[in-house]
Formats: structure tokens, sequence, C-alpha cells
């Protein structure tokens, strides 16, 4: 029983049909108010999304922040010694950062649906019930990719603030760190992944670090790629498409860091026996041909190297 609502006699419990969801998909569950040995009026009964971030200042640790926050029934009276079930279907923000990566479960991604529940004079917020947030398709493309090249989680969590040029609705973006595998650890050492999602596709922003152990020094670069959710569902051949992100990105970043106007690119790949297809001629092609998704205008197909 809530402690603040011990002294209305309702107890209030929240159960989760399934707490495995993806963003753009909805939450489904029901609260179970029960009265006690007099009638409670409730006021409102919420429910909320609760996550770790790190704020600016690093320094600070992380906080708890609730960045989705929905009212679910109110104002209605649930009368002496008698239930009420308020049934839901919480609609996940498509921005929802994903807490399962290629079946793991970083700690640092802990998420949380929270029920708060009014009674005049006293708003109680209960204990959290863990939320497994797993990739939509065309996310779990990538991430599936990314291993396939033999690239390893190193680190994820969510950072306070949004990124320049870039749409977003929650406070907050996502950060998945991989070291780079050694056919690529020349020209970059880690890949910091950040994925946009919203319900026509993915934007995919990927951070090249190249650190120096010695100086502590290094060069920092992004480059971001667009993929419709459409796209997912094709037999592309998903390494092919990541790998010509990366090498665009190593381009991206050779220049950024070599100040030459037209430093050498790559053109071949270390991991396929012939040079991938650019991923912006192949996928807006598909995306024209599938029209788009949802029915409004989207971003477009597997994007090409739109440096920030």
């Amino acid at each position: 029983m809530p402690p603040g609502l011990g002294a209305t006699g309702l107890s209030v419990n929240t159960v989760l049909t399934n707490p495995s969801t993806r963003p753009g998909l909805r939450l489904p569950g029901r609260v179970v108010l029960t009265a006690g040995s007099a009638d409670v009026p409730v006021e409102q009964v919420v429910l909320g999304l609760v996550t770790q971030v790190e704020p600016d200042d690093l320094a600070a640790g992380r906080v708890l922040m609730e960045f989705h926050r929905v009212t679910v029934a109110g104002p209605f009276v649930v009368p002496a010694g008698q239930r009420r079930a308020v049934a839901f279907a919480l609609a996940m923000p498509w921005e929802t950062p994903i807490t399962v990566i290629n079946g793991l479960r970083p700690l640092t991604l802990r998420m949380g649906l929270r029920t708060e529940v009014g009674v005049d004079p006293m708003f109680d917020q209960g204990g959290m019930l863990p939320v497994y947030v797993h990739p939509l398709p065309a996310q779990e493309r990538i991430f599936s990719a990314l291993a396939a090249l033999e690239f390893r989680l190193r680190q994820a969590g969510l950072q306070s603030g949004r990124l320049p040029g870039v749409a977003q609705t929650l406070p907050f973006h996502q950060k998945i760190g991989f070291w780079a595998p050694p056919l690529y650890a020349g020209p970059f050492s880690e890949l910091e992944v950040t994925l946009l999602t919203n319900r026509y596709g993915v934007e995919a922003i990927f951070g090249l670090d190249r650190r120096a152990a010695m100086a502590g020094a290094g060069h920092y670069s992004l480059s971001r790629f667009l993929v419709r959710h459409t796209s997912a569902s094709g037999g592309d051949d998903w390494v092919n498409l990541i790998d010509g992100w990366l090498r665009q990105a190593i381009n991206r970043h050779a220049y950024a860091a070599s100040g030459y106007r037209n430093p050498t690119p790559i053109v071949e790949s270390a991991h396929v026996t012939h040079p991938p297809e650019d991923p912006q001629e192949s996928h807006s092609a598909k995306a024209a041909e599938q029209g788009t998704a949802g029915g409004g205008a989207g971003i477009g197909g597997g994007g090409g190297g739109d440096g920030t």
C-alpha cells in the first residue's frame, strides 16, 4: 500500500501485461484501486516513464528524470470495500531510449513506469515497475550490423540536452558507445551512436573519436544518416549499408582532422568483396518506390553523410 494513501484506506496495484515494448508502440496494463471501509474520491491517476539521465555537469552524477507523463483516469470515486480497475495502453514516445541492445541490458539504461494517485489533499508517487525497451526493426538492423562488423559495446547512457541542428522532442538524447574493431581502429578508436526516431524512420548520428593515449588529445566528428522504417522489412544487406556509412563518416573525420580540402577518400571496404553501394543512392530510390510511411512527409531512405 502506498504510504501516502494509507490514511485513506486505498490500496493501489499496477500490473503490466508485458513489460517489454518498443518506441512508438503501446505499453498495456492496468491500475487496480481498492477502497477500505469508506468511499475514496480519486482526483486522478497518472502514469510516468522515468529513467536515469546524466546532467550537463557530469561530476554531479545521474539523476532520475520523468520524460513522459499521461493522466489515464479521474476524477472518480472508489466505493467502500470495492475495487476499480483502470486499464491503460500507454503510447511510448518515438524517441524513447532503447534499454536492450543486442540482448544486453546495461544498468545505465534502466527505465521504470511510475503510478501516481491523487486523493485530495494527498498526492502519492508509488514505486516503479521495470520497463524494457527493445529496438525497432531498423534500429535492430543497425545494432546487428555493427556487431557483425565486430564493434563491441563499450558503454551506453542518456545525456541531458539536445543535439544542435537535430529535431528532438525529449530533453535528452541517448549515446551508445562502441570500441572500434582492428580494421577500423586506424582512422578512429571509438564510435558513438545516437538513434533519433520518429514515425517515419531513424536518423543515425555517428560520432567518431580518435584519442591520442599519450597526450590525451584527439579529434571528434559527427556524421548523420537517414533510413525509413520500411527499409527494415526488405532484404537489404545491412552490413554492407552500415559499412558504407562508416566509410563516409571516416572520410569526413579525416577531412576535419587534417584540415586538407581534398583528402583521399576511402573507396573500398575491408569487410566485403566489392565496394558497397552508396546508401543514399540505393535507399532513396527504394523510398521513392515505396512512398511515405505513415501517410505524411518524412525523412528519406538511407541517407549519406550529412555532417553536423
